[in-house]
Protein backbone atom coordinates (compact mmCIF):
# COMPACT_ATOMS: atom_id res chain seq x y z
CA UNK A 1 0.00 0.00 0.00
CA UNK A 2 3.07 2.38 0.99
CA UNK A 3 2.60 5.46 -1.44
CA UNK A 4 -0.74 4.12 -3.17
CA UNK A 5 -2.52 6.91 -4.82
CA UNK A 6 -6.30 6.63 -6.71
CA UNK A 7 -5.19 8.99 -9.66
CA UNK A 8 -8.28 7.73 -11.65
CA UNK A 9 -11.07 7.88 -9.00
CA UNK A 10 -13.47 10.77 -9.57
CA UNK A 11 -14.50 11.09 -5.79
CA UNK A 12 -12.83 14.36 -3.56
CA UNK A 13 -9.66 13.35 -2.43
CA UNK A 14 -8.53 15.18 1.39
CA UNK A 15 -6.50 17.97 -0.58
CA UNK A 16 -9.67 18.83 -2.66
CA UNK A 17 -12.05 18.60 0.69
CA UNK A 18 -12.26 21.82 2.53
CA UNK A 19 -11.38 20.99 5.83
CA UNK A 20 -11.05 24.38 7.43
CA UNK A 21 -12.89 23.66 10.63
CA UNK A 22 -10.40 21.11 11.84
CA UNK A 23 -7.88 23.96 12.79
CA UNK A 24 -4.32 22.34 14.58
CA UNK A 25 -5.78 19.14 14.97
CA UNK A 26 -5.56 18.00 11.19
CA UNK A 27 -1.87 18.31 11.65
CA UNK A 28 -1.83 15.68 14.69
CA UNK A 29 -0.29 12.18 14.22
CA UNK A 30 -2.87 9.86 16.11
CA UNK A 31 0.02 9.01 18.65
CA UNK A 32 0.27 12.71 19.71
CA UNK A 33 -3.18 13.15 19.51
CA UNK A 34 -3.93 10.29 22.06
CA UNK A 35 -1.32 11.08 23.81
CA UNK A 36 -1.20 14.87 24.57
CA UNK A 37 -5.31 14.73 25.25
CA UNK A 38 -5.63 16.71 22.42
CA UNK A 39 -8.93 13.96 21.64
CA UNK A 40 -10.78 15.93 24.86
CA UNK A 41 -9.82 19.25 23.76
CA UNK A 42 -11.29 18.58 20.27
CA UNK A 43 -14.39 17.58 21.96
CA UNK A 44 -14.37 20.89 23.02
CA UNK A 45 -13.92 22.52 19.73
CA UNK A 46 -16.39 20.31 18.21
CA UNK A 47 -18.69 20.99 20.45
CA UNK A 48 -19.55 24.61 18.40
CA UNK A 49 -19.22 22.68 14.82
CA UNK A 50 -19.25 19.24 14.68
CA UNK A 51 -22.35 17.73 17.24
CA UNK A 52 -23.67 21.43 17.96
CA UNK A 53 -26.48 20.99 20.83
CA UNK A 54 -29.16 20.41 18.38
CA UNK A 55 -27.82 19.53 15.08
CA UNK A 56 -29.86 20.68 11.94
CA UNK A 57 -30.77 19.16 8.62
CA UNK A 58 -28.54 19.78 6.13
CA UNK A 59 -28.14 18.45 2.09
CA UNK A 60 -24.82 17.70 1.96
CA UNK A 61 -22.71 15.16 3.59
CA UNK A 62 -19.21 13.50 3.52
CA UNK A 63 -17.85 10.33 4.50
CA UNK A 64 -14.28 9.62 4.68
CA UNK A 65 -12.45 6.08 3.67
CA UNK A 66 -9.14 4.94 3.73
CA UNK A 67 -7.59 2.16 1.30
CA UNK A 68 -9.05 -1.65 3.06
CA UNK A 69 -10.37 -4.30 1.50
CA UNK A 70 -13.10 -3.84 3.05
CA UNK A 71 -13.71 -0.42 3.02
CA UNK A 72 -12.86 -0.54 -1.47
CA UNK A 73 -16.49 -0.64 -2.11
CA UNK A 74 -17.24 2.91 -1.24
CA UNK A 75 -15.09 4.61 -3.79
CA UNK A 76 -16.10 1.72 -6.41
CA UNK A 77 -19.88 2.58 -5.63
CA UNK A 78 -19.19 6.58 -6.10
CA UNK A 79 -17.74 5.58 -9.60
CA UNK A 80 -20.14 3.42 -11.07
CA UNK A 81 -22.99 5.95 -9.75
CA UNK A 82 -24.57 3.86 -6.81
CA UNK A 83 -23.66 6.29 -4.17
CA UNK A 84 -25.07 9.53 -6.44
CA UNK A 85 -28.41 6.92 -6.99
CA UNK A 86 -29.01 6.40 -3.08
CA UNK A 87 -28.42 10.34 -2.55
CA UNK A 88 -30.72 11.18 -5.01
CA UNK A 89 -33.22 8.93 -3.54
CA UNK A 90 -33.35 11.21 -0.57
CA UNK A 91 -32.58 14.61 -1.92
CA UNK A 92 -29.20 15.04 -0.57
CA UNK A 93 -25.63 14.88 -2.06
CA UNK A 94 -22.59 12.40 -0.54
CA UNK A 95 -19.03 12.86 -1.21
CA UNK A 96 -16.92 9.69 -0.30
CA UNK A 97 -13.45 11.37 0.45
CA UNK A 98 -10.26 8.96 0.09
CA UNK A 99 -7.91 9.82 3.07
CA UNK A 100 -4.39 9.05 2.13
CA UNK A 101 -3.49 7.81 6.41
CA UNK A 102 -6.00 6.05 8.24
CA UNK A 103 -4.89 8.00 11.28
CA UNK A 104 -5.19 10.81 9.80
CA UNK A 105 -8.97 10.42 8.75
CA UNK A 106 -9.93 9.14 12.88
CA UNK A 107 -8.38 12.71 13.61
CA UNK A 108 -10.14 14.77 11.18
CA UNK A 109 -13.68 13.14 11.85
CA UNK A 110 -12.96 13.75 15.45
CA UNK A 111 -12.20 17.52 14.55
CA UNK A 112 -15.15 17.67 12.87
CA UNK A 113 -14.23 17.32 8.62
CA UNK A 114 -16.42 14.34 8.07
CA UNK A 115 -20.50 13.40 8.65
CA UNK A 116 -19.26 9.71 8.77
CA UNK A 117 -16.34 7.35 8.71
CA UNK A 118 -14.62 3.78 8.14
CA UNK A 119 -13.31 3.13 10.95
CA UNK A 120 -12.44 -0.08 13.45
CA UNK A 121 -14.69 -0.83 16.62
CA UNK A 122 -11.46 -0.01 18.81
CA UNK A 123 -10.69 3.32 17.16
CA UNK A 124 -13.57 4.67 17.25
CA UNK A 125 -14.12 4.21 21.34
CA UNK A 126 -9.86 4.94 21.12
CA UNK A 127 -10.76 8.36 19.89
CA UNK A 128 -13.84 10.06 18.96
CA UNK A 129 -15.59 8.85 21.71
CA UNK A 130 -13.07 9.74 24.40
CA UNK A 131 -12.78 12.95 22.88
CA UNK A 132 -15.87 13.63 23.18
CA UNK A 133 -17.58 12.87 19.95
CA UNK A 134 -20.75 11.19 20.10
CA UNK A 135 -20.76 8.72 17.10
CA UNK A 136 -22.70 5.89 15.85
CA UNK A 137 -22.30 2.67 14.30
CA UNK A 138 -24.97 2.49 11.69
CA UNK A 139 -22.91 -0.55 9.74
CA UNK A 140 -21.14 -3.78 11.28
CA UNK A 141 -19.75 -4.06 7.47
CA UNK A 142 -17.19 -7.27 8.62
CA UNK A 143 -14.47 -8.12 10.74
CA UNK A 144 -10.58 -8.74 10.09
CA UNK A 145 -10.25 -13.22 9.75
CA UNK A 146 -6.70 -12.82 8.57
CA UNK A 147 -6.47 -9.16 7.03
CA UNK A 148 -4.43 -7.79 10.59
CA UNK A 149 -0.78 -9.62 10.57
CA UNK A 150 2.02 -10.02 13.17
CA UNK A 151 4.91 -10.77 10.16
CA UNK A 152 8.75 -11.26 10.41
CA UNK A 153 11.55 -11.52 8.47
CA UNK A 154 13.68 -14.40 8.29
CA UNK A 155 11.42 -16.28 11.27
CA UNK A 156 9.27 -18.51 11.05
CA UNK A 157 7.46 -18.38 14.87
CA UNK A 158 5.52 -15.73 16.64
CA UNK A 159 8.05 -16.53 19.76
CA UNK A 160 10.60 -15.15 18.06
CA UNK A 161 9.64 -11.97 18.05
CA UNK A 162 10.90 -11.87 21.52
CA UNK A 163 13.73 -8.86 22.09
CA UNK A 164 12.84 -7.16 18.36
CA UNK A 165 11.55 -4.22 17.21
CA UNK A 166 8.14 -3.93 16.07
CA UNK A 167 7.12 -1.84 13.38
CA UNK A 168 3.73 -0.62 14.18
CA UNK A 169 0.92 1.93 13.89
CA UNK A 170 0.83 3.06 17.77
CA UNK A 171 -2.15 2.91 19.95
CA UNK A 172 -4.11 1.11 16.64
CA UNK A 173 -5.93 -2.03 16.13
CA UNK A 174 -2.26 -3.26 14.91
CA UNK A 175 -1.32 -2.94 18.95
CA UNK A 176 -4.34 -4.66 19.71
CA UNK A 177 -3.64 -7.71 17.85
CA UNK A 178 0.18 -7.65 18.79
CA UNK A 179 -1.15 -7.56 22.67
CA UNK A 180 -3.45 -10.71 22.12
CA UNK A 181 -0.76 -12.28 20.03
CA UNK A 182 1.55 -11.71 22.84
CA UNK A 183 -1.01 -12.80 25.49
CA UNK A 184 -1.66 -16.20 23.92
CA UNK A 185 1.89 -16.84 23.87
CA UNK A 186 2.81 -15.75 27.36
CA UNK A 187 4.65 -12.68 26.57
CA UNK A 188 3.94 -9.10 26.93
CA UNK A 189 4.35 -5.91 25.45
CA UNK A 190 7.21 -5.45 27.18
CA UNK A 191 9.08 -8.48 25.58
CA UNK A 192 9.08 -6.28 22.49
CA UNK A 193 10.01 -2.41 21.28
CA UNK A 194 7.10 -0.75 19.71
CA UNK A 195 8.89 1.58 16.71
CA UNK A 196 5.36 3.73 15.59
CA UNK A 197 5.36 3.76 11.67
CA UNK A 198 2.96 5.66 9.75
CA UNK A 199 0.30 2.79 7.71
CA UNK A 200 2.08 4.76 4.25
CA UNK A 201 5.09 3.84 5.00
CA UNK A 202 5.08 -0.03 6.23
CA UNK A 203 5.56 -1.82 3.08
CA UNK A 204 8.85 0.03 2.31
CA UNK A 205 10.14 0.51 6.03
CA UNK A 206 9.88 -3.79 5.47
CA UNK A 207 12.46 -3.45 2.80
CA UNK A 208 14.94 -1.87 4.55
CA UNK A 209 17.54 -3.67 6.52
CA UNK A 210 17.17 -2.43 10.34
CA UNK A 211 13.10 -3.42 10.28
CA UNK A 212 12.54 -7.15 10.90
CA UNK A 213 9.16 -7.10 12.86
CA UNK A 214 6.08 -5.33 11.57
CA UNK A 215 2.38 -5.49 12.75
CA UNK A 216 0.00 -4.34 9.81
CA UNK A 217 -3.19 -4.89 7.52
CA UNK A 218 -4.00 -5.60 4.08
CA UNK A 219 -3.58 -4.42 1.31
CA UNK A 220 0.15 -3.83 3.41
CA UNK A 221 0.58 -7.34 4.35
CA UNK A 222 -0.38 -8.91 0.96
CA UNK A 223 2.58 -6.86 -0.66
CA UNK A 224 4.90 -7.44 2.62
CA UNK A 225 3.70 -11.12 2.35
CA UNK A 226 5.19 -11.23 -0.89
CA UNK A 227 9.01 -10.97 0.28
CA UNK A 228 10.83 -14.13 0.19
CA UNK A 229 11.66 -13.10 3.80
CA UNK A 230 8.17 -12.52 5.21
CA UNK A 231 6.70 -14.73 7.59
CA UNK A 232 3.00 -14.23 8.99
CA UNK A 233 3.37 -15.73 12.04
CA UNK A 234 -0.23 -14.58 13.83
CA UNK A 235 -3.46 -12.54 12.35
CA UNK A 236 -6.56 -11.73 13.44
CA UNK A 237 -8.22 -15.38 12.07
CA UNK A 238 -7.02 -16.36 15.83
CA UNK A 239 -9.23 -13.57 17.45
CA UNK A 240 -12.48 -13.85 15.04
CA UNK A 241 -14.92 -11.01 15.42
CA UNK A 242 -12.77 -9.21 17.85
CA UNK A 243 -11.59 -6.27 14.87
CA UNK A 244 -14.78 -4.97 13.23
CA UNK A 245 -14.68 -2.64 10.39
CA UNK A 246 -17.34 -0.28 11.18
CA UNK A 247 -19.13 3.02 9.60
CA UNK A 248 -19.99 5.65 12.00
CA UNK A 249 -21.75 8.46 11.86
CA UNK A 250 -21.63 11.94 14.14
CA UNK A 251 -24.88 11.03 16.39
CA UNK A 252 -26.70 14.87 16.68
CA UNK A 253 -25.54 14.76 12.58
CA UNK A 254 -27.51 11.34 12.42
CA UNK A 255 -30.60 12.17 14.66
CA UNK A 256 -31.30 15.01 12.67
CA UNK A 257 -30.76 13.56 9.35
CA UNK A 258 -31.76 9.88 9.56
CA UNK A 259 -32.28 9.63 5.62
CA UNK A 260 -28.27 9.80 5.41
CA UNK A 261 -27.73 6.83 7.27
CA UNK A 262 -30.86 5.31 4.88
CA UNK A 263 -29.15 6.21 1.83
CA UNK A 264 -25.55 4.95 3.33
CA UNK A 265 -26.79 1.25 3.93
CA UNK A 266 -28.64 1.40 0.88
CA UNK A 267 -25.21 2.30 -0.90
CA UNK A 268 -23.39 -0.48 1.18
CA UNK A 269 -25.92 -3.48 0.26
CA UNK A 270 -26.67 -2.92 -3.14
CA UNK A 271 -22.94 -2.73 -3.44
CA UNK A 272 -22.08 -5.91 -1.83
CA UNK A 273 -25.22 -7.31 -3.65
CA UNK A 274 -23.10 -6.77 -6.87
CA UNK A 275 -19.19 -7.23 -5.89
CA UNK A 276 -19.98 -10.80 -4.21
CA UNK A 277 -21.96 -12.82 -6.54
CA UNK A 278 -20.99 -15.41 -9.18
CA UNK A 279 -21.53 -13.10 -12.43
CA UNK A 280 -19.08 -11.65 -14.70
CA UNK A 281 -20.12 -8.30 -13.09
CA UNK A 282 -19.06 -9.60 -9.24
CA UNK A 283 -15.57 -10.44 -11.41
CA UNK A 284 -15.97 -6.65 -12.86
CA UNK A 285 -16.54 -5.21 -9.24
CA UNK A 286 -13.52 -6.65 -7.47
CA UNK A 287 -11.02 -6.16 -10.41
CA UNK A 288 -11.79 -2.50 -9.84
CA UNK A 289 -11.97 -2.33 -6.88
CA UNK A 290 -8.32 -3.91 -6.52
CA UNK A 291 -7.17 -1.35 -9.12
CA UNK A 292 -8.24 1.02 -7.05
CA UNK A 293 -6.47 -0.52 -4.17
CA UNK A 294 -3.52 -0.93 -5.96
CA UNK A 295 -3.47 -4.64 -6.81
CA UNK A 296 -5.48 -6.55 -9.46
CA UNK A 297 -8.59 -9.06 -9.20
CA UNK A 298 -5.98 -12.10 -8.09
CA UNK A 299 -4.96 -9.97 -4.95
CA UNK A 300 -8.08 -8.49 -3.97
CA UNK A 301 -9.75 -12.04 -3.93
CA UNK A 302 -7.21 -13.37 -1.58
CA UNK A 303 -8.01 -10.23 0.79
CA UNK A 304 -11.40 -10.96 0.97
CA UNK A 305 -10.93 -14.32 1.88
CA UNK A 306 -9.33 -12.98 5.04
CA UNK A 307 -12.30 -11.08 5.84
CA UNK A 308 -15.60 -12.05 6.83
CA UNK A 309 -18.08 -9.41 5.17
CA UNK A 310 -21.28 -9.44 6.70
CA UNK A 311 -22.81 -9.74 3.42
CA UNK A 312 -26.99 -10.34 4.44
CA UNK A 313 -27.74 -7.12 6.11
CA UNK A 314 -30.06 -9.67 8.58
CA UNK A 315 -26.99 -11.31 9.76
CA UNK A 316 -25.38 -7.65 10.40
CA UNK A 317 -28.50 -6.40 11.87
CA UNK A 318 -28.29 -9.97 14.32
CA UNK A 319 -24.39 -9.49 14.90
CA UNK A 320 -25.10 -6.31 16.18
CA UNK A 321 -27.75 -7.32 18.68
CA UNK A 322 -25.74 -10.14 20.04
CA UNK A 323 -23.60 -11.04 23.16
CA UNK A 324 -20.74 -11.61 21.49
CA UNK A 325 -20.65 -8.07 20.85
CA UNK A 326 -20.74 -6.44 23.71
CA UNK A 327 -17.92 -9.27 25.67
CA UNK A 328 -15.54 -7.91 22.58
CA UNK A 329 -15.98 -4.54 23.47
CA UNK A 330 -15.61 -4.83 27.29
CA UNK A 331 -12.39 -6.84 26.02
CA UNK A 332 -11.50 -3.73 23.83
CA UNK A 333 -12.01 -1.02 26.39
CA UNK A 334 -10.07 -3.12 29.03
CA UNK A 335 -7.33 -3.03 26.27
CA UNK A 336 -7.14 0.75 26.05
CA UNK A 337 -7.74 1.51 29.33
CA UNK A 338 -4.47 -0.84 30.64
CA UNK A 339 -2.78 1.22 28.06
CA UNK A 340 -3.51 4.00 28.74
CA UNK A 341 -6.16 4.81 25.51
CA UNK A 342 -8.99 6.08 27.62
CA UNK A 343 -7.88 9.66 28.30
CA UNK A 344 -6.04 11.74 30.01
CA UNK A 345 -7.19 10.92 34.02
CA UNK A 346 -9.29 7.93 33.26
CA UNK A 347 -9.57 6.01 36.24
CA UNK A 348 -10.94 2.69 35.08
CA UNK A 349 -12.62 1.97 31.64
CA UNK A 350 -16.07 2.44 32.45
CA UNK A 351 -15.15 6.47 31.66
CA UNK A 352 -16.55 6.41 28.57
CA UNK A 353 -20.11 4.54 27.90
CA UNK A 354 -21.24 2.36 25.02
CA UNK A 355 -24.69 1.91 24.15
CA UNK A 356 -25.41 -1.55 22.67
CA UNK A 357 -29.14 -2.18 20.85
CA UNK A 358 -31.69 -2.75 23.53
CA UNK A 359 -30.34 0.08 25.62
CA UNK A 360 -27.66 -2.39 27.39
CA UNK A 361 -24.42 0.48 28.26
CA UNK A 362 -21.18 -0.62 28.89
CA UNK A 363 -19.47 2.29 31.33
CA UNK A 364 -20.95 5.24 32.69
CA UNK A 365 -24.71 5.67 31.32
CA UNK A 366 -24.67 9.52 31.90
CA UNK A 367 -21.35 9.98 29.30
CA UNK A 368 -22.48 7.60 25.81
CA UNK A 369 -20.52 8.28 23.11
CA UNK A 370 -20.36 5.39 21.31
CA UNK A 371 -23.41 3.60 19.57
CA UNK A 372 -24.00 0.66 18.25
CA UNK A 373 -27.08 0.90 16.05
CA UNK A 374 -29.09 -2.37 14.21
CA UNK A 375 -32.01 -0.29 12.96
CA UNK A 376 -30.57 0.68 9.09
CA UNK A 377 -29.08 -2.87 8.66
CA UNK A 378 -32.30 -4.18 9.61
CA UNK A 379 -34.31 -1.61 7.22
CA UNK A 380 -32.34 -2.58 4.37
CA UNK A 381 -32.71 -6.61 5.15
CA UNK A 382 -36.94 -5.90 4.85
CA UNK A 383 -36.17 -3.68 1.86
CA UNK A 384 -37.95 -0.91 3.43
CA UNK A 385 -35.00 1.86 2.76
Amino acid sequence: MCGVRIGSLCTPRIDEYDCSTMGVYMKLTRKAFLKSGAALAAGAVVAGTAQPAHAQAKKKFALAWTIYVGWMPWPWAAENGIVKKWADKYGIEIDVVEVNDYSTSINQYTAGAFDALTITNMDTLAVPAVGGVDSTSIITGDYSNGNDAVILKGKTKFADIKGQNVNIVQYSVSQYLLDRGLQLHGMTERDVKIVNTSDADMAAAFLTPDVTAVVTWNPIVEQIDADPGAHNVFNSSAIPGEILDLVIVNTKTLEANPDFAKALCGIWYETLGIMLGDTPAAKTAQTEMGKLSGTDYAGFASQLATTHLFSNPAGAAAFTKGSQLIATMDHVRQFLFAWGMMGQGATSPDVVGIEFPGGHVLGDAKNVTFRFNADYMAMAAAKTL
